[in-house]
């Protein structure tokens, strides 16, 4: 009998590991996803033979990664086995108790990790077999019929209707300066999925890698009222003084794993708390920006620039209402238990907090755009769109540059 060869997906960024289990003979591929949000992604297309994950990843953790595939994509029978740095009792009895099919502490014998995944999938074949049940579908959030049924009607009349602006948007934008009439983007939507995010062109060829030239002018930074608004030029690293937070202190144990950043210790939690505490916020806004072209200004202030997003609307990435689909970099710091409910909810061209923003001239934290995501994810019907979209039309037509 021909000996299988495994693909196995790895979450986590350790290139020893990525080394050590490439080059072995009876791995076919391995794909390397350097956190839980990208390899959630490509869990919703692909499915490997094993899952290897390390057990402590900044703003998650294998346990957490492991039940999320487990539960909500549906990948029962995929063995998940965790790695850590170092060996620990106390983490051991937790993932027994968590059911998790097995946790290896370095250095690996690759060898022994690999006959262990072929004996776990020899025996949830068997289990399968013996089941000969169906495989129980995905609970990966969708658009809603009936709301699927008006975006479609919607998006479709729209453009049809628009096309001589689009024609005259696209001719000015091309007349004013170099590059694409049409900017795309990733962007994470509806159940952390990723897509192509269409807008035309407002800000000149060269605007992203001009970013961090701009980034003190950031209206939802923590830090802008601090520092006078100078940009911030480092990011959180711990000191030895960091490494237990109080909660850790009070219990005599760690209270969340210990991550090991620069050499250094720290306990997760607190890690989680001092990088708040120090980075630029998540959400990236910059008032009066020096990018946008002059034609750029017109289609943003008219909201101009996000019809083409009418397209991802047919596509069935988005919806005409719902919570805004976030670049990679801003929707990687929300899948926390807290903020992660926001992704339930359709991705949307328009939704809550972008009538509030407008209504109130631009003048929004992150923690009350955040809240207004949560809101809609909770409570959003077939009426409620219509009310958010009889509100955008006027909100639209607005001096202030936000």
């Amino acid at each position: 009998m021909e000996e299988q060869l495994l693909r196995i997906l790895y979450i986590g960024n350790d290139s020893n590991v990525e080394k050590l289990f490439s080059a072995n003979e009876k791995v076919k591929e391995f794909i390397t996803k350097n956190n839980a949000l990208l390899a959630y992604n490509w869990l919703t297309d692909n499915t490997p033979d094993a899952i290897l994950c390390e057990l402590n990843i900044p703003g998650s953790n294998g346990f957490d990664i492991s039940d999320y595939i487990k539960k909500k994509l549906q990948l029962h029978t995929t063995p998940i086995i965790l790695l850590h740095h170092e060996k620990d009792d106390r983490i051991q009895k937790k993932a027994i108790s968590k059911d998790i099919d097995d946790l290896y502490f370095k250095p690996l014998n690759v060898s022994k990790i690999l006959k262990r995944i072929e004996l776990l999938i020899q025996f949830r074949n068997l289990q399968e077999k013996t089941k000969n049940k169906k495989e129980p579908k995905s609970t990966l959030p969708k658009i809603p019929l009936p709301k699927r049924i008006f975006d479609i009607i919607t998006a479709g009349t729209a453009l049809i209707i628009l096309s001589p602006l689009l024609i005259l948007v696209i001719i000015a934008i091309k007349l004013e300066s170099k590059g694409s009439f049409y900017y795309t983007s990733k962007r994470v939507g509806t159940g952390y999925k990723i897509f192509d995010f269409y807008k035309f062109r407002s800000m000149f060829k060269d605007a992203d890698q001009r970013l961090k030239e701009f980034s003190h002018l950031n209206q939802y930074s923590k830090k802008q009222n601090e520092t006078n608004g100078k940009a911030k030029e480092e990011t959180y690293q711990p000191t030895v003084s960091d490494t237990y937070c109080p909660d850790c202190e009070k219990s005599g144990q760690p209270c969340s794993p210990i991550l090991i950043i620069d050499k250094k210790t720290i306990c997760e939690k607190q890690y989680l708390k001092k990088k708040r505490e120090e980075e630029d916020s998540t959400f990236i806004k910059i008032e009066n920006d020096p990018r946008i072209t002059k034609v750029g200004n017109f289609i943003r202030n008219t909201s101009i620039d996000e019809l083409p997003q009418l397209v991802n609307v047919l596509k069935g990435d988005m919806s005409i209402v719902g919570n805004r689909p976030l670049p990679l970099y801003e929707a990687e710091q929300l899948t926390s238990d807290l903020w992660s409910k926001r992704f339930l909810a359709p991705a949307g061209i328009t939704g809550l907090w972008q009538i509030e923003l407008r209504g109130r001239k631009g003048d929004m934290s992150e923690e009350e755009r955040k809240q207004l995501d949560n809101s809609y994810a909770d409570n959003y019907s077939f009426w409620g769109d219509i009310k958010i979209i009889l509100k955008t039309i006027p909100a639209l037509l607005q001096e202030d540059k936000v």
